[in-house]
């Protein structure tokens, strides 16, 4: 089919619940893509910073296709090799202890909040309360919308689950004052990615952890969009030297295929016991043989330290081009997770974008979102980025400098 027909099809059978280009992808490898009418494109978005090894990584699909035709799936009842492997890889390369497995980012947020709450009953108390940021993201069941601290995505849904309260990102005044007799856990991103890429400040998070510490809360980092080398480290968390109690990952884990985890120290995962907590897919052979194979990519490939590499020449050709147009008002963010803020529609720099060949994310109506594959080269970025000085002429036209 070509893109109209699948548009057309698309239209009539299934919800409406996103905002989509009207064309569809097909094929992918490396960094580039291409929809049903043979166009080819530079992904700049990455299935949402889903696709960190680029698509169809060699690997990864010899993984899976080795995995598909031992066992596709099985319950939970009994161990599964991938996934016992992959649990090992993930605790030996970071500070926490124990694994939950799940199906994706919002699955892992709800299996963090539902451990902090179990770990303050098992401590004697009936602490339930969870303080999240403004901004914040954290999936799209009830209770992760509840969290997410962005009242756009709480309308039309009340009434929300009771249980957490926001605070601005940065803010410890503001989260002191906040901490009440309820409080078990504070939750954040290091880096928020889906609020428009705003970083934790180090000070801030290194303070959040001795807060924690002193009233005995939990700290939680949703590490969904950020973790998995995306930022320039491993995990986030390891730029600032901070360790939570638990962390959730999901998007990059498994190099396309749908997973997420619930990371903890072990004292806290302790207050989970057989019965508490489950998932039917979660840990599936399929999913975790190909994160198995996503992670070790990761380390071998030591894909972290490319991130931070590129990701800082990237943000270098982004703020070269804030000097040409008055329209960029801030270039952030953190390894080859960033954000362009611009006075004006970012919509349609997004859409200029694509009719040249470039995938980018426009967020919030004023921010563009960079989530390249970790494996993109300079060249990718240089062609990047003299697309987007294109579309950003054809937008703005003599409004620059």
């Amino acid at each position: 089919m070509d893109n109209a027909t699948i548009k057309a099809q698309g239209e009539k059978y299934i919800m409406n619940t996103y905002r989509r280009f009207p064309f569809a992808l097909v094929r992918g490898q490396g960094a580039r893509v291409w929809d049903a009418d043979g166009r080819e494109y530079l992904d700049f978005v990455s299935g949402l910073a889903v696709n960190s090894l680029g698509h169809c990584h060699p690997k990864v699909v010899a993984a899976i296709r080795e995995q598909a035709g031992k066992l596709l799936h099985c319950s939970n009842l009994y161990w599964i090799e991938p996934q016992v492997e992959l649990a090992r890889l993930l605790v030996e390369n970071s500070g926490l202890d124990k694994v939950f497995f799940c199906n994706s980012g919002a699955e892992a947020n709800e299996a963090a909040i539902k451990l902090a709450r179990k770990y303050a009953k098992a401590r004697g108390d009936s602490r339930y309360e969870i303080i999240t940021m403004r901004k914040s993201f954290h999936g799209r069941t009830l209770a992760t919308v509840a969290a997410t601290g962005q009242e756009q995505f709480h309308r039309g849904f009340e009434p929300l689950p009771e249980g957490f309260c926001y605070v601005p990102l940065n803010d410890l005044g503001a989260l002191k004052q906040a901490i009440g007799p309820r409080t078990c856990a504070v939750m954040l991103e290091p880096v928020q990615g889906e609020g428009g890429v705003y970083v934790a400040e180090e000070d801030y998070l290194k303070a959040v952890r001795a807060l924690c510490d002193e009233l005995g809360l939990l700290l939680i980092f949703d590490e969904v969009q950020c973790g998995l080398g995306r930022t320039g480290y491993l995990f986030a968390y390891q730029y600032y030297g901070v360790e939570p109690d638990i962390m959730t990952l999901a998007k990059a884990l498994a190099g396309g295929v749908p997973i997420g985890a619930m990371l903890a120290k072990e004292k806290v995962a302790a207050a989970f016991q057989p019965g508490d907590h489950a998932s039917t897919f979660g840990g599936n052979p399929l999913a975790t043989a190909a994160g198995v194979a996503a992670f070790k990519l990761l380390l071998e490939e030591d894909l972290p330290r490319r991130a931070r590499e590129i990701g800082a020449y990237l943000r270098t050709r982004l703020q070269e081009l804030a000097g040409k147009y008055r329209q960029i008002t801030e270039v952030r963010g953190r390894g080859l997770l960033l954000g362009l803020e611009i006075d004006g529609p970012a919509d349609e720099v997004a859409v200029a974008c694509e009719r040249r060949g470039l995938l980018i994310n426009a967020i919030h109506g004023h921010v563009l979102r960079f989530l390249p594959p970790l494996i993109i080269g300079r060249e990718e970025v240089d062609r990047a980025v003299a697309i987007l000085d294109g579309a950003m002429a054809e937008v703005f036209g003599n409004n620059a400098y």
